[in-house]
């Protein structure tokens, strides 16, 4: 079965916003399916990556009010690449103005990797504004995920992307590569930060499916998308996504009474497994779905079938909602 014959067709969006959220930023929105449908916002990766117009299609469009954004730094929104005023509390509170802005009670989170880290925090933060979540590739955004994929885990199954990934980074600043980076990506020198977004994007890029796809890698090494990616994923990561140590975790009773779907490949290897399983672990009413065979990525093709089958089923219960 192919990716085409898995999600819904292409649509377009059918209305487009601007939020000025502070000072600095602007968010870019868009509004696509059916206006009177059951409001879901898409909560992309990174931190640092984007929307595109292939993440419409998880959703039936004549269901779903289908919300997607870039956040700040990212894609479409302004400035690009720019790490002030961005922090995890920030991302919270932008969605919450988008779901004021947009006139919405609650709505469905749909997130994976980064996307499922920001969905639990604001579901924690504003239980009484979520009905359910759908989420992929769980990252907790602990000090020792952020270590497995930045320092020693995933380097053992990729030694050869691996050595790709550290070229930037003399030697005797290896035993901190995240550190390292973040003295790179934002220092004063543009072709020492452009090499370095581009190695640190390209390693995610190549690691993302079970299978390495070079359309993906061609996506990752993009040199807009990278420096975005590079910077502000970087900028997270050396401030521990600006959270307390086991965050999610810790406060998980907020979001107990929530039903929740988990999509999880099994080798996964940006978002191991063994943090979905402690997350279905403390949540009664959750669902967790392992992909036998599968990575991280959204786009392959027994995570997506059970994306999609997740949003169908939530459809069908609409008038639950």
């Amino acid at each position: 079965m192919s990716l085409a014959k898995i999600l819904y067709p292409p649509i377009k969006p059918f209305v487009q916003h601007s939020l000025q959220v502070d000072s600095t930023h602007v968010l870019h929105i868009e509004e696509c399916g059916n206006p009177n449908g059951i409001p879901v916002i898409f909560i992309h990766g990174g931190p640092g990556s984007s929307y595109n117009a292939i993440h419409r299609q998880f959703f039936d469009p004549s269901a779903y009010r289908i919300i997607l954004f870039d956040q700040r730094g990212c894609g479409q929104s302004k400035p690009h690449a720019c790490l002030t005023n961005n922090t995890t509390a920030h991302l919270i509170e932008d969605m919450d103005k988008i779901r004021r802005h947009l006139k919405i009670d609650k709505w469905l989170l749909f997130g994976g990797s980064w996307g499922s880290t920001l969905a639990l925090l604001y579901a924690q933060t504003y239980p009484e504004r979520v009905f359910n979540l759908i989420l992929r590739g769980i990252f907790l955004c602990r000090e020792e995920d952020i270590h497995w994929f930045y320092q020693s885990g995933a380097n053992r199954f990729f030694p050869d992307y691996w050595e790709d990934f550290i070229a930037p980074i003399a030697p005797e600043n290896r035993h901190n590569i995240v550190d390292a980076y973040y003295n790179l990506l934002t220092s004063s020198d543009e072709i020492a930060r452009m090499r370095a977004a581009e190695s640190w994007s390209v390693w995610e890029g190549r690691t993302s499916h079970l299978k390495t796809d070079p359309n993906t890698v061609d996506q990752f090494s993009d040199p807009y998308h990278a420096l975005a990616l590079a910077r502000i994923e970087c900028h997270y990561f050396h401030h521990y996504a600006f959270i307390e140590y086991n965050q999610i975790l810790s406060n998980i009773a907020s979001i107990a009474h929530l039903p929740i779907q988990i999509i999880q490949g099994r080798y996964d290897m940006i978002c191991p497994i063994n943090q979905a399983m402690e997350l279905h672990d403390k949540l009664p009413k959750a669902q967790l779905t392992i992909c036998n065979h599968a990575g991280h990525s959204a786009m392959e093709l027994e995570i997506a079938h059970a994306l999609v089958s997740a949003t169908d089923y939530f459809a069908t219960k609409q008038h639950d909602l």
